[in-house]
């Protein structure tokens, strides 16, 4: 509350209803979030200050990973200011047991000119590695192999292993260095400025003409970093399917959820390309039904628990109400997938519960 009431002093009241539609649905997120799981919030520099303050709040300022960097373009031009090219990707955790699966980008072409000089036969680039042990605390074993005697940093056994696998590089100078071939390094591992992934361009096979469409290799990078096979990627504003065909490409169970019948159109049919012959998404048009919750009571039977809940005051104006006044409330309503099962339920004075209707309580002070 102290952070969207902040965001409405300082930016006004567009930013606290953005904010607020944002707050109840990261709690959301957070209560389903596994202990191992993590959480990435895309947004652009305009609210993502204002979006690590209520990450910080739901989630504990001790989850916050990364702020990432994206070049999502290569340039704009202004005559005021200097261009916007970035996004932010807010990374937390639900716990300090997140998984973590480093990810590595390829060596620049300038840095394998200068490091890979050398090439076998067969076409493998390697460059070559010291192997003695000189200098090293703790020292290495002290031997004499092919005429040179020296401290080396592998035991004889090992070094002979080195030569039978055509691994030695052996100097004009009479030195024996180790081979590190260029297809065997992952690469440089990532940190937190992207620059590598470019946006997708006009012609490009996977674009869908979705207006906030981003890469799949984007969206590949992160669930790989914080996922394993068979793990469950959730994405619950999938607008074109782009993280649900990056976590099917990758052999993650998903889901997604959107509100726009084009996105829904948009998963099946990437989906269906993606498989093939396997077939499409299931996708639903209306809100699924819950049937694990066994035969419900009356919801009017919560009446009195709730005034004693709530102690009389009303969850919308935050006003003392006698018993008569107040009205039984469903906080996701009925007409949107809403239950009566007792924790979708409050306590509305009369005028609270007119005036919010079959909004949910997000949309309802959002126009407060």
């Amino acid at each position: 509350y102290s952070v969207i009431e902040a965001a409405r002093q300082a930016h006004g009241k567009g930013m606290q209803s953005y904010l607020i539609m944002m707050a109840v649905r990261l709690l959301e997120m957070q209560r389903i979030l596994k202990t191992t799981g993590s959480i990435y919030l895309h947004c652009d520099p305009t609210a993502s200050h204002y979006l690590k303050l209520l990450l910080d709040g739901v989630f504990e300022n001790a989850h916050f990973r990364n702020e990432i960097i994206w070049k999502r373009v290569s340039g704009h031009s202004d005559s005021k200011t200097m261009g916007s090219v970035h996004d932010v990707i807010l990374h937390y955790s639900m716990s300090n047991l997140f998984k973590h699966n480093v990810q590595y980008a390829p060596y620049a072409d300038e840095y394998i000119k200068r490091r890979y000089k050398h090439q076998n036969p067969d076409g493998r680039k390697f460059m070559d590695d010291n192997l003695t042990a000189k200098g090293l605390q703790g020292g290495g074993y002290t031997y004499e192999y092919k005429g040179v005697t020296s401290e080396w940093r592998v035991p004889l056994k090992r070094m002979k292993q080195l030569d039978a696998e055509e691994r030695l590089y052996f100097t004009s100078r009479g030195g024996i260095r180790v081979k590190r071939y260029l297809d065997e390094m992952k690469g440089v591992p990532i940190n937190d400025i992207w620059i590598d992934i470019g946006p997708i361009n006009s012609r490009a096979r996977e674009r869908t003409g979705y207006p906030t469409q981003k890469p799949l290799a984007l969206l590949e990078r992160i669930i790989k970093a914080s996922s394993n096979e068979g793990d469950i990627v959730f994405d619950p504003f999938c607008g074109c399917a782009t993280t649900l065909v990056a976590a099917d490409r990758l052999q993650r169970q998903w889901a997604g959820i959107d509100l726009s019948p084009l996105a829904i159109k948009l998963v099946n049919e990437r989906i269906s390309e993606e498989r093939g012959l396997f077939g499409g998404a299931t996708a639903l048009d209306k809100p699924p039904i819950r049937t694990d919750l066994g035969k419900l009571p009356n919801y009017r039977t919560h009446r009195h628990r709730l005034y004693g809940e709530q102690e009389g005051v009303c969850v919308g104006c935050d006003t003392h109400f006698p018993f008569r006044v107040m009205t039984v409330d469903h906080i996701l309503p009925k007409a949107k997938g809403g239950t009566d099962h007792s924790d979708n339920l409050q306590l509305l004075c009369s005028g609270c519960n007119s005036s919010k209707g079959t909004k949910t309580m997000a949309e309802w002070r959002a126009m407060q």
